[in-house]
């Protein structure tokens, strides 16, 4: 039996098309909400969906929170969010090859591509990330972190070349709001590599495939670079060297906006708590809580 876990907060825009993309594949949909004020909910039900309420702390806490929710009879477990769907390919795929996986397979990898503004971003070297998104129930879990969280399984894992396709359709002031609140997040994560105030969880500790690789580069080598500067360079690399101008207008503002602003962001708010503990002598949570106002 396959269930697929979806966190919802405010998705009335594109909760009935991911529950849509699961025909055929979902037995169960399992919708943890953290409180939408708007239709989401009652979407969600009238297509099938079971829902409960959580309140929301990080992705991780509440992905993890659902998982300790589902019945004893569910075999594999998919994670998608509220704007990704499935696509034929993949739900195919999934059809056909997930009942005859060996039993020693603890998960299954598979490709997330990305739109920004109705056009899918193809170049850049960032896009398909190769995710894993499917795994057998009790034998994986989300990553304990604020930002960027991975499932994590330790058993071998399986491919699938089909794609899961996250397609949001809310505004860019709904998009820069949303990386405003992310920026905070990865500074949580930044901090605890440097002071330890948390348990430290990352894919890359397992391997983890491309997903651990792309953490071991940002964890040991991005993070030492001179903050902003590297923010600069992150973005030449993707625009230039990786051809992101090949995608237009959309990819120029997605690799200015994701690959410059938002890192440059990150790297800025670093350098407020920063300054902020070197000001008052507080500890890192502390400065956290004070500055960006996250509670670790």
């Amino acid at each position: 039996m396959l269930t697929a876990v979806i966190l919802t907060r405010d998705e009335e825009r594109h909760i009935a098309r991911a529950i849509r993309s699961l025909g055929g594949i979902a037995d169960r949909i399992f919708i943890a909400d953290s409180g939408s004020t708007d239709r989401t909910v009652e979407i969600a039900k009238e297509m099938g969906a079971e829902v409960r309420f959580n309140p929301w702390r990080n992705y991780a806490s509440q992905y993890n929170w659902a998982l300790g929710q589902l019945p004893a009879d569910t075999d594999w477990v998919l994670r998608l969010d509220a704007d990704e769907i499935v696509t034929d390919e993949l739900r195919t795929q999934i059809s056909k090859i997930l009942p005859k996986l060996a039993p020693e397979i603890d998960g299954v990898v598979v490709s997330r591509r990305m739109t920004f503004l109705g056009r899918p971003m193809r170049h850049g070297g960032i896009f398909p990330v190769r995710v894993l998104r499917l795994f057998r129930h009790g034998r994986g879990r989300c990553e304990d972190r604020w930002m960027d969280e991975h499932i994590k399984v330790s058993g071998p894992v399986a491919q699938l070349p089909g794609e899961i396709l996250d397609d949001n359709r809310n505004s860019l002031t709904w998009w820069t709001a949303k990386h405003n609140t992310y920026a905070s997040r990865e500074v949580v994560d930044l901090l605890n590599l440097e002071y330890g105030f948390m348990r430290h969880e990352t894919v890359a500790d397992l391997g983890g495939g491309q997903a651990g690789i792309k953490r071991w580069l940002k964890e040991k080598i991005y993070a030492r670079l001179p903050t902003g500067l590297r923010a600069f360079a992150y973005f030449f690399y993707r625009y230039v060297l990786r051809f992101g101008f090949l995608d237009g207008r959309e990819g120029l503002t997605f690799h200015v906006l994701q690959g410059f602003w938002y890192r440059f962001l990150v790297d800025t708010k670093l350098l407020e708590v920063r300054r902020h503990m070197a000001v008052t002598g507080v500890d890192a949570p502390s400065a956290i809580r004070q500055i960006l106002d996250i509670d670790v």
